[in-house]
């Protein structure tokens, strides 16, 4: 299949790679221009697998402006706050024909990528895969060869051969997809996973593990997710993993399985970049005001996450005034 990865980030890195590896044709579209400089410097991009095996994986790279190829599926993985940016800058290489796949975090990607896509033409999916970009032009694949595993499901929830063909590929791929037809379910679902782990390790910036293997992580574990559930099961949203199910996940994925990886919003967060809480928590606490349901927790995590932006972004603005202070008056004192 012919794919253009729209989003080289980790996770589009990750996939796009894998996906390249299986035997596709695979051009990745960023934005991000130091990003784009390295890999074109050195020709490609640096590959890890938990912190070791770094190799350079040459690759096909376009801005959205530059590429006039015609893919047949088009994979989104971008950040929330960042699509629809992308979707207008990528327009003009859209076609009726092709397909939207994306794996995001959060909700809200889906009523975006529908101003541009057929409903039957979007595939969406959720990814348990802990990936982390070191910089520009270079990637961390956490976890053995074909370690994690996705969902993916049509907005339609009907399955065509397209859908079964992108199954097949990432099959290829190993990131074992499973294909459900429970659509919202599917998302949601990971969106629960994600306002435990992302949230929690971000704000003690910690990684999964040192969470999961704390005393309380269930007691913590269970009362975000409990109000989650209870406001999908007011949503009419079934899900696809049941209260207890969700909890044997996170036990699973904190101490095993993605021990040492810091979560996304925690990359985020790091390197003063907005979080995607509001997409993840804040969605949580929206769909709950909806049906008449205060989740108290969610609403408590989703200020948390932004207080502590704000200090960040305070910090900086210091840091950043005392660094030209300090080169004004370097500049005074040489003249």
């Amino acid at each position: 299949m012919k794919f253009a990865m729209i989003g080289a980030g980790a996770m589009g890195l990750r996939y796009g790679i894998l996906l390249q590896e299986a035997g596709n044709d695979v051009t990745f579209i960023d934005t991000w221009q130091p990003h784009i400089d390295k890999i074109r410097e050195q020709g490609g991009v640096y590959v890890s697998r938990d912190h070791q095996d770094r190799h350079l994986v040459p690759i096909k790279l376009e801005t959205p402006e530059t590429y006039q190829g015609d893919s047949d599926m088009l994979i989104f993985f971008t950040k929330q706050m960042q699509l629809a940016g992308f979707l207008k800058r990528c327009e003009h290489f859209f076609n009726d024909r092709q397909y939207a796949f994306t794996c995001m975090n959060g909700m809200g990607h889906i009523e975006k990528l529908q101003q541009y896509f057929a409903d039957d033409k979007i595939i969406a999916g959720t990814a348990l895969i802990a990936t982390v970009l070191n910089g520009p032009g270079d990637v961390d694949f956490m976890g053995k060869r074909g370690a994690g595993k996705m969902n993916m499901a049509n907005l339609t929830e009907k399955p065509d051969e397209m859908t079964h063909r992108l199954f097949d590929e990432l099959q290829k791929a190993k990131m074992n997809p499973t294909l459900t037809t429970n659509f919202k379910g599917t998302l949601m679902t990971k969106v629960i996973f994600n306002s435990v782990i992302n949230t929690l390790c971000t704000l003690f910036e910690i990684q999964m593990g040192e969470f999961g293997n704390f005393p309380k992580a269930y007691d913590l574990g269970r009362q975000l997710i409990d109000e989650a559930y209870d406001i999908c099961e007011r949503a009419g949203i079934t899900l696809v993993s049941t209260r207890d199910e969700e909890m044997y996940a996170l036990d699973i994925n904190t101490r095993i399985d993605m021990s040492l990886h810091y979560p996304s919003m925690y990359q985020d967060m790091i390197h003063d970049r907005p979080t995607e809480v509001d997409y993840i928590n804040g969605y949580i606490a929206e769909l709950g005001r909806e049906h008449h349901y205060e989740a108290k927790t969610h609403i408590f995590l989703t200020n948390l996450v932004h207080l502590s932006e704000y200090h960040r972004a305070n910090q900086k603005q210091a840091r950043d005034a005392e660094q030209a202070e300090k080169a004004q008056a370097k500049t005074a004192q040489s003249a």
